[in-house]
């Protein structure tokens, strides 16, 4: 049996059930047809940030007749269903090929082609007196991109900051610094506020509800709020020449018996003495590395941690037996028919998987914690 036969089961179910359909272009040109029958599997992983989207095409080869794309060709891609619009994920480049048998297969991976060689290029430069905004839109004009940044943040202004690295890993570390996601997507850099179901100019997305029903399995796992009760950043005082530190806690909270995430921040406090700012108790902080160029920096840095700290609380993850093309990370989603606790968070999509094969179109999706905009 050829491995083009375990796609024959789909060949009966027209008609009657819903059949996986892709359209694959190679350097613009439309390949969908040569395709269609030796289709093995379609892997496309959807993940948020810097992190690279990625394709994976497994073709029958068992007749010898396949042409080895050229690496570093351009691979477009739509996934969805039959009789329904296709949902284009994007541009890859082929980076990998990978030839094996008996029955010989053809291998075609790929890495989203928006995340250029240019930006991974390190840099010497410094920002003084400017806005988060500035930055990032300078950043992207120098490789030719649009930008698009909340308003809530694009505002932010950043006394000084140095670049010593690439473009990619700057704008990650200004991410982290921010709570944010830092990405290229569509030849757009895309800076916006993790955790908080909005696009990037700040509108909030829709929420969409998954059943029970729609699964074929789940893995929920929470983990101990009080592992850490506060977050301390240092901040380097120029007049004094000291190093000086910023502590970000939360209030004691009464005992609950749920696991809904309590997104409570108190205000920052500062011991002038030491430049200590904390928001946590001390008995367990979480201390930043990194050495900040002044308090409101080390603050913000502070403050960013501890949300990231509480979304990553409680994990969940789905299969869902049959695919939905429109899923992307920062979804909102909504849940029903697991226990109460599960039911009742609010949850993002953070990475999305989309798998084509013999056995139909199915999903994979983690999700963590959706948290409200924090009290300053």
């Amino acid at each position: 049996m050829s491995a083009l036969d375990l796609l024959s089961p789909l060949d009966t179910l027209r008609g009657t059930e819903p059949v996986p359909a892709f359209q694959i272009q190679v350097d613009g040109t439309d390949i969908t047809t040569q395709l269609d029958k030796r289709l093995i599997s379609l892997t496309l992983t959807d993940n948020r940030g810097f992190e690279a989207d990625t394709v994976e095409l497994v073709l029958d080869d068992s007749d010898g007749q396949l042409d080895m794309p050229r690496r570093g060709a351009t691979l477009s891609v739509a996934i969805g269903w039959q009789g329904q619009r296709l949902m284009p994920k994007g541009q890859f480049t082929v980076d990998e090929l990978e030839h094996s048998g008996a029955p010989d297969t053809l291998t075609i991976r790929g890495k989203s082609v928006d995340l250029r060689d240019a930006m991974q290029a390190k840099r010497e430069t410094s920002f003084h007196q400017q806005t988060l905004g500035t930055i990032v839109s300078s950043i992207a004009a120098r490789h030719q991109l649009d930008s698009a940044i909340q308003s809530a943040m694009a505002d932010q202004l950043i006394a000084h900051i140095d670049q010593h690295e690439s473009d990619a890993a700057f704008l990650s570390r200004l991410a982290k610094e921010f709570d944010a996601i830092a990405t290229v997507k569509q030849g757009k850099v895309v800076f916006m506020k993790a955790g908080q179901a909005t696009t990037a100019r700040g509108q909030p997305l829709e929420a969409i509800t998954i059943t029970r029903q729609s699964g074929d399995g789940h893995r929920f796992a929470v983990a101990d709020r009080d592992a850490y009760t506060g977050v301390m950043a240092y901040w380097h005082d120029h007049n004094q020449a000291q190093k000086k530190q910023v502590k970000v806690k939360r209030r004691a909270k009464k005992a609950s018996t749920t696991t809904t995430v309590d997104p409570t921040l108190p205000a920052a406090q500062v011991n002038k003495k030491e430049n200590e700012l904390l928001i946590g108790s001390r008995e367990n902080t979480k201390t930043l590395r990194h050495i900040y160029a002044n308090q409101r920096n080390a603050e913000r840095a502070a403050r960013a941690e501890w949300e990231r700290l509480q979304r990553g609380v409680a994990q969940f993850s789905l299969t869902l037996a049959k695919g939905r093309p429109e899923l992307f990370p920062e979804l909102p989603v909504s849940v029903k028919g697991f226990k109460p606790q599960i039911d009742a968070a609010a949850w993002l999509i953070t990475r999305v998987v989309h798998l084509i094969s013999g056995s139909g179109y199915t999903n994979e999706l983690e999700l963590e914690v959706k948290l409200e905009e924090l009290p300053e």
